[in-house]
């Protein structure tokens, strides 16, 4: 449905609950202006409604969780019966049978359908845990302590995961406490010139001295501004890692489950990781992820448990979450997702290509992953008009997110059940707002 405002936005409730958070909240965590934010009561399909009773159209899946849209109905139901039920219990002590009905399942959707073997997983609470998980298992799997990763990639912000973060923004105030273990790659852009040769001409001069144990990169970049990389990129890496003996690390936390349209970001080049990293769209709403690995390369790193396991929290493999997961699988397992996001992509990536002149510039992305940049008059990144923009819109009664590494892109990260008309709409309130 379209957008329905029955209030000025932000509204009055979300004032107040906006200033009531600047009391109680760390400053850095949510941004607040007279413009932003407002405040969630419920949401269904692609629409989200706020604590004033406005409808708005959600183009960001809240944060590409929601790829199935809001409240999917078999998820809502599943919960609610394991919520009944059983909704903690000691995951690596005395565990559910949810858990490993997932870790079969996350098996099955991975390495099993690659034709790779069986694989094994890690289940954690975010997908940085994820992230820090495969990065534990290259250690032990190597003892080689470097891991090579690429600049604009984002990993998560807890100490391991922003060590191989390539963003200043969030590395910098941290710097005096991170590990030096990460080297950075520029990560080549489809959109440029990016030759084959040079690249792996710099990624050998970084593996050959051998501290390196681990390759991590995302398939596509998201947060580092919907950057696709040319389909060359993943199989080299893994001709490079198989050369240099590393591990090469998929973080599809973002790309995963259809989002650049099939199941894996991975398919699109049939190269295939040693461990990949999983997470958001995984159970449409529920803090979990996991780090899935070739068994064997599993087995060869991780020590048999004698009654502490050495990578694990309280609410590993929480039964609730493992339940919302599996539902959430079976649902994206059931339709034909592929063929609409890439349908719906297509259409996405017209639409951009149409806005592009004034303040708008180059669009980029794939499936439902896509971005346009905000430029100055000097065709520069414009991070300032930017954010003017994703309030603009949010007053208009639509859900945008800014990112990239200058933050000057738009991105559009919709649920897949968004129409075709949806987005005509909230394109062409783009339009009349950067004319």
């Amino acid at each position: 449905m379209l957008p329905e405002l029955v209030t000025a936005i932000p509204g009055p409730r979300s004032l107040e609950l906006a200033e009531r958070l600047r009391a109680h909240e760390s400053r850095n965590v949510t941004y607040v202006s007279p413009h932003f934010p407002i405040f969630w009561q419920e949401a269904a399909s692609a629409n989200v409604w706020d604590v004033d009773g406005n409808r708005f159209l959600d183009l960001t899946s809240g944060f590409g969780v929601a790829s199935l849209g809001y409240t999917p109905a078999a998820v809502v139901e599943g919960a609610r019966e394991q919520l009944g039920r059983l909704y903690h219990a000691m995951g690596d002590v005395h565990p559910t049978a949810e858990k490993v009905e997932l870790c079969a399942k996350l098996s099955a959707l991975t390495f099993e359908s690659w034709g790779v073997g069986p694989g094994k997983a890690i289940l954690t609470n975010s997908g940085s845990e994820a992230v820090e998980a495969a990065l534990k298992t290259a250690w032990l799997a190597t003892h080689r302590r470097g891991v090579l990763a690429f600049e604009g990639g984002y990993h998560g912000l807890g100490y391991g995961a922003l060590t191989v973060t390539g963003r200043k923004l969030f590395r910098d105030p941290f710097a005096a406490q991170l590990a030096d273990f990460a080297s950075f790659l520029p990560f080549p852009d489809v959109q440029q010139t990016a030759h084959r040769t040079a690249f792996s001409r710099s990624a050998e001069a970084l593996l050959a001295p051998g501290d390196i144990g681990a390759i991590l990169v995302e398939p596509v970049q998201g947060r580092g501004g919907e950057i696709v990389p040319p389909e060359w990129l993943l199989p080299e890496l893994r001709v490079l890692a198989d050369r240099f003996g590393v591990i090469l690390i998929f973080d599809e936390i973002y790309t995963g489950f259809h989002r650049t349209g099939p199941r894996f970001g991975c398919e699109r080049s049939r190269a295939w990781p040693d461990l990949i990293c999983l997470g958001k769209a995984l159970t449409s709403g529920f803090p979990l992820a996991a780090c899935v690995g070739r068994s064997e390369l599993m087995d060869q790193a991780w020590p048999e448990s004698t009654g502490e396991a050495l990578h694990t929290s309280t609410f590993l493999g929480n039964p609730l979450g493992c339940r919302m997961a599996l539902e959430s699988l079976a649902l994206l397992e059931g339709d034909s997702w592929e063929e609409r996001v890439l349908a719906l992509g297509m259409h996405l990536a017209d639409g951009l290509r149409n806005l592009r002149g004034g303040c708008l510039g180059a669009a980029r992305g794939i499936g439902l992953m896509q971005g346009i940049e905000v430029i100055n008059g000097k065709g520069t990144p414009d991070a300032g008009r930017a954010g003017a923009l994703v309030e603009a819109m949010l007053a208009r009664g639509i859900l945008l997110l800014g990112g990239g590494t200058e933050q000057n892109i738009l991105s559009f990260t919709p649920p897949f059940v968004i129409k075709p008309s949806e987005l005509d709409f909230a394109l062409g309130q783009l339009r009349d707002l950067a004319g």
